[in-house]
């Protein structure tokens, strides 16, 4: 049993870039740096019992929506959608951990050994990434992770698919994941080429309040002295989250957003001097997001503004004369811009 997400104490910054990644996944994941022993993983997990259920076609093997033809697997939802009257179950929407030591195979899938030993069959065997299709994979310690992983990772993320071309084997199978890191940057940063495939970097630190602490420390007891019981006492807040992320993802196609709001969004990456415009579009989607949670119609500044450093703080190019960090440039670009 995971921790209840309504129980967590603070770290508001990331609970609610979780929120927001989960109304809208095209936002593009999310990185979580910090100390040790603050929550980060329990919040990642804490999201799967949170989510609404899922539809999929019920026994293909990469849960594949069956209001998306487009997007289905190549080994029978693609030949069947549209065609027949396909059976359809819900599931929980999978959390998939992808372990550092993992190898290529387990990640992407391979030859299934034992159908090919005991009845001379070439049988795909489904990776990580299969099991994580339409839901979130989840890298701890995402700054350790090997190069050629880095690179799988990147390939799939761009595509939305992963393809397994070996041992006589032709597979390709929807692969469209929301990417959640958590690491700590005194262990090593992260290539610039996955840093800049997250959508929302959160930074996240040590309690320093002491009615915080404590209260961290009484809820951590309670749970582990009894989980069901204490889970039990979050379950109306657990709900009222789950109806706020359903009704947000009701919504959010629906937020008007006007011509000043986005040219605000792209004078605040031009103040920052953020490459390309994935900085904007980013932003502009978070924004939304968050919109939609609070059950607003309209896109307003004050949204842009509270996800700005979430949606920037990773993209600001490195400046050795410049004394401030990420968070602070971004705060006085917000002065600036928003003066």
């Amino acid at each position: 049993m995971n921790f209840p997400f309504s129980a967590i104490v603070g770290q508001e910054e990331m609970k609610r870039a979780l929120l927001m990644a989960a109304v809208d996944p095209t936002i593009g994941g999310v990185l979580v740096f910090g100390d040790r022993g603050t929550g980060k993983s329990t919040a990642v997990r804490a999201l799967a019992a949170l989510l609404p259920e899922m539809e999929v076609v019920e026994g293909c093997r990469y849960h594949c929506d069956p209001a998306d033809r487009d997007r289905s697997c190549s080994e029978a939802c693609s030949a069947r959608l549209g065609r027949e009257e396909l059976k359809i179950s819900r599931i929980s929407v999978p959390v998939v951990d992808l372990p550092l030591g993992a190898t290529e195979d387990r990640i992407i899938g391979a030859l299934d050994i034992e159908k090919a030993l005991t009845l001379g069959e070439k049988s795909f065997e489904p990776g990580l990434l299969a099991r994580a299709n339409r839901g979130f994979l989840y890298i701890d310690e995402v700054n350790l992770l090997e190069d050629h992983l880095v690179d799988l990772l990147l390939d799939v993320a761009a595509t939305g698919e992963n393809v397994v071309e070996r041992e006589g084997l032709s597979i390709r199978h929807p692969a469209r994941f929301v990417l959640v890191g958590s690491g700590n940057p005194e262990e090593g940063e992260l290539r610039p080429q996955l840093l800049d495939r997250f959508g929302l970097s959160v930074e996240v630190t040590t309690p320093k309040s002491i009615d915080e602490r404590i209260e961290v420390i009484k809820r951590r007891d309670a749970f582990e002295r009894n989980a069901q019981e204490f889970s039990a006492r979050f379950a109306e807040d657990e709900a009222g989250n789950r109806q706020k992320i359903e009704k947000a993802r009701a919504i959010r196609s629906h937020i008007m957003v006007s011509d000043s709001v986005l040219g605000k969004a792209a004078e605040l990456c031009l103040a920052l001097g953020t490459d390309g415009l994935r900085g904007e579009l980013t932003l502009i989607r978070a924004a939304r997001a968050l919109a939609a949670l609070e059950g607003c119609r309209e896109l307003g500044v004050l949204h842009l503004q509270e996800v700005a450093a979430s949606a920037l703080r990773h993209r600001l190019r490195r400046d050795p004369l410049e004394e401030a960090g990420s968070t602070a440039r971004i705060e006085r670009a917000l002065e600036e811009v928003f003066r």
